[in-house]
């Protein structure tokens, strides 16, 4: 068995792969297993919705979180949905056994969808930094990891999970497309301030445009980002 362990910033569409991969009987997914680590041991420049809730109820020691995924991946492949910026070392080790997949959107879109919750996020909010350093950790060990684009995956969803199937090593499941309603069981805690589109979703949807000119106070941060999207842009594999 193996653990599949997707990078991602938020806003990125990373919840819609999750419930992707859940609906596979031959996977379990976790969702954001970190989390409670990262808000327990992060300088927090603003305060995360269900920030309590979340550091009460999840495992906050990064060693236990890692024993406890590779614990079930020796029965089942793993899925885990993570956020870059939920690792704060420099050098992970631990995800150099992990197959490790690396999620970006451009983040014009992605600031713009997170502000809508966080108003004021940094850098270190959205994660592209990280997740950039991430793939330049992974590189230099050996373990490039695969690089998709939200965007070019809901162009045609079927081809492009077939795709990353074939990477990874793992047969394409037509359930992969569907789901229904309503979330499912995996969800964090923090889902109702979060996953609002997806679970009213019965598959991978093109985005609506937003029609609402980018903030200007996000100008800088957008600046700010680019260099490491592009980084990562230029590395993708499908």
């Amino acid at each position: 068995m193996k653990v599949i362990n997707l990078i991602s910033g938020p806003r990125n569409l990373s919840t819609a792969l999750m419930y992707s991969f859940a609906q596979r009987e031959d996977i379990t997914v976790l969702d954001e297993p970190f989390y409670g680590y990262y808000l327990q041991n992060a300088f927090l420049e603003n305060e995360h919705p269900s920030q309590k809730e979340v550091l009460q109820t999840m495992e906050l020691k990064e060693e236990k979180v890692v024993e406890e995924i590779n614990s079930l991946s020796e029965k089942k492949t793993v899925f885990v949905k993570g956020m870059a910026h939920h690792y704060l070392t420099e050098t992970p080790d631990f995800i150099l056994n992990w197959e490790n997949v690396i999620l970006i959107r451009h983040p014009k879109k992605l600031i713009a969808s997170f502000s809508k919750v966080i108003q004021t996020p940094t850098l270190n909010d959205i994660g592209i930094k990280k997740a950039s350093e991430l793939f330049l950790f992974l590189k230099k060990n050996g373990r490039t990891p695969i690089v998709i684009d939200s965007d070019e995956l809901l162009k045609n969803p079927k081809v492009y999970l077939k795709k990353l199937c074939d990477l990874l090593n793992i047969p394409f499941s037509e359930k992969m497309l569907r789901w229904k309603k309503g979330g499912i069981p995996e969800d964090g805690i923090w889902a109702k301030h979060w996953y609002g589109n997806v679970q009213n979703s019965e598959g991978f949807a093109l985005q609506k445009s937003s029609s609402q000119p980018f903030p200007k106070h996000l100008e800088p941060l957008l600046e700010e980002a680019l260099p490491y999207y592009e980084t990562l842009k230029n590395n993708i594999l499908i």
